[in-house]
């Protein structure tokens, strides 16, 4: 396949990479830094990595990101947008309001500029279309210290539910993962921080992750590789939770959960806790 991954030179992404590549597809690899380490690691395996330097957070970038995709391939199978920051940590109201506005444009504009970006090569794929997000945490509930964070991997949720509605009916999926708590370079940012900036509860979670080796890095790779594969045709519009959902099942399960909201962001009423206002 022909793939494109934003954030490819750390984390998650850098793994999902290496993965891919090894694997026999090639794939792009969009970040702000240097990857020639990465490109050197990966240059006897069976497929291939071609790396672009670009800021997702600036549409100029990924738009010429796009055209250069372009010139060399007539298509894209797949776009995986792992890039993001944590950005601005500390309690809402006393934020640095343009670091706060930043880091909703490097997780939430990032995501849609890259998808928009990259639509048309998606448009001309050879088979269906497949657009995985990384939602992170703060989208479900509170993260206190970290609404920055948590608004802007909402707002991605809740942009890849949209863009499912607008495609419906096309060859075309698009979903959003929770990787769960793997250790990254965000976790050590967190510690690095203390409890004073990141909070207690934050602080004492984080350490405790790096200790314990944190969750599967693999599971989450397998839940992207899942999306991106046939066998994922006409799931669309979900939030998956990589360690926590029985994702491998729901092939069997595609109409109903087309039909439900199931794994998605909705209001809760009083009468489905059974409580009356």
């Amino acid at each position: 396949m022909n793939l494109l991954v934003t954030g490819s030179s750390t984390g998650i992404g850098r793994a999902l990479v290496e993965r891919l590549v090894r694997q026999g597809h090639h794939v792009w690899g969009l970040a702000r830094s240097d990857q020639s380490d990465l490109a050197r690691s990966l240059a006897a395996a069976p497929g291939k990595f071609t790396a672009i330097i670009c800021d997702v957070s600036e549409w100029g970038q990924c738009a010429a990101a796009a055209e250069t995709v372009a010139t060399a391939t007539t298509g894209l199978d797949g776009v995986v947008t792992c890039a993001g920051v944590q950005g601005a940590v500390g309690p809402a109201l006393s934020s640095d309001p343009l670091k706060w506005s930043a880091t909703i444009r490097a997780n939430l504009d990032g995501t849609y500029y890259a998808i928009r970006a990259f639509q048309p090569l998606l448009g001309k794929a050879p088979r269906r279309a497949k657009v995985v997000c990384f939602s992170g945490g703060g989208a479900t509930k509170p993260r206190v210290n970290f609404s920055a964070y948590g608004v802007a991997k909402t707002g991605v949720v809740r942009l890849v539910e949209t863009i499912a509605e607008e495609t419906r009916g096309q060859s075309y999926d698009i979903n959003t993962i929770a990787p769960g708590a793997i250790n990254t370079r965000l976790t050590d940012e967190v510690i690095a921080l203390g409890p004073e900036v990141a909070g207690a509860a934050e602080y004492a979670s984080a350490v405790k992750q790096k200790q314990t080796g944190g969750g599967s890095l693999d599971r989450a790779l397998d839940l992207v590789e899942f999306l991106l594969s046939d066998k994922s045709d006409g799931i669309t519009g979900r939030l998956i939770s990589a360690p926590w959902d029985p994702w491998e099942r729901l092939p069997a399960s595609t109409a109903a959960l087309a039909a439900s909201d199931i794994y998605t962001l909705r209001r809760i009423v009083p009468e489905e806790r059974s409580l009356k206002f």
